[in-house]
């Protein structure tokens, strides 16, 4: 069957996540509903490159798709997309060999959480709105001291399905753009809640009501502080998926090129 690489944007506010869930409104279910409808078939395999969590977005999800068709990548982008919800749609497809795979092959996750400093009427499905002032100087210093390959376990639940919460956290960035806070954090991969879990620690940090120095005993010990200050799901988005010999991209390349789709 011939394998497709398809790349894919979504607003999660109205999905219980990305996985197929019994009784549950899913991104991946829409997309198994309207591939049955454009390939007449029930005889396809549709991967993702990790999960997202109920209400949170994408912008650059990846996943593959095997289905036996004479279509050609750009009408199989045209006629999915016309199949599909409006808040989910595909950017992109191209014909793969069948050993990639949309989750495995994968190097490096890029997300990406947006803090408004105002309240907005417009977008407060895609931000969390902190009414508090932040020193952002103190969340850049909570920030370095997250970054490295450390143990992780204070920011999942310790239940989770991992084989180890162990994480190469590769950077953080802290941008400021007008009322917005924007973190960029870039890793090998993520633990169920795990970013939501980091930002609610550095905006407590920014609060003045955490102090960045008890950071480093959290990865030494499981600590319940991260999970009580866990963020919303509308600020966070799957950014991008990067696969072997791509470059991470950062900075002045990947914020306005976000902002844009967002506003």
């Amino acid at each position: 069957m011939p394998r497709f690489k398809l790349k894919i944007e979504y607003d999660g506010t109205r999905y219980y996540g990305w996985q197929v869930q019994k009784g549950q409104k899913t991104v991946q279910g829409e997309f198994i509903e309207a591939s049955k409808k454009v390939f007449g078939t029930h005889d396809f395999e549709f991967y993702g490159s990790g999960r997202t969590d109920s209400g949170v977005h994408a912008t650059g999800q990846i996943a593959h798709l095997d289905v036996k068709t004479s279509l050609k990548p750009e009408i199989i982008v045209l006629r999915l997309n016309d199949a599909l919800p409006n808040d989910i749609c595909i950017i992109s497809a191209e014909r793969v060999s069948d050993s990639f795979h949309a989750r495995y092959d994968a190097v490096t996750r890029s997300y990406i959480y947006v803090i408004s400093k105002r309240r907005s009427a417009f977008g407060k499905n895609y931000v969390w709105w902190i009414k508090d002032r932040l020193d952002v100087n103190l969340m850049r210093k909570a920030v370095s001291m997250m970054v490295g390959f450390k143990d992780f376990k204070s920011f999942t639940d310790p239940k989770g399905d991992h084989d180890s919460t162990l994480v190469d956290l590769s950077f953080i960035d802290i941008y400021e753009v007008g009322d917005l806070i924007v973190l960029h954090v870039v890793g090998s991969h993520f633990l169920w809640k795990m970013v939501r879990r980091m930002t609610g620690v550095i905006v407590e940090i920014g609060r003045g009501k955490l102090n960045a120095d008890f950071l480093p005993s959290m990865f030494e010990k499981y600590s319940d502080i991260p999970a009580k200050h866990t963020s919303p799901p509308s600020g966070l988005f799957l950014n991008r998926i990067y696969y072997k010999g791509e470059s991470v991209e950062r900075g002045d390349t990947v914020l306005p090129t976000f902002l844009n789709l967002i506003r």
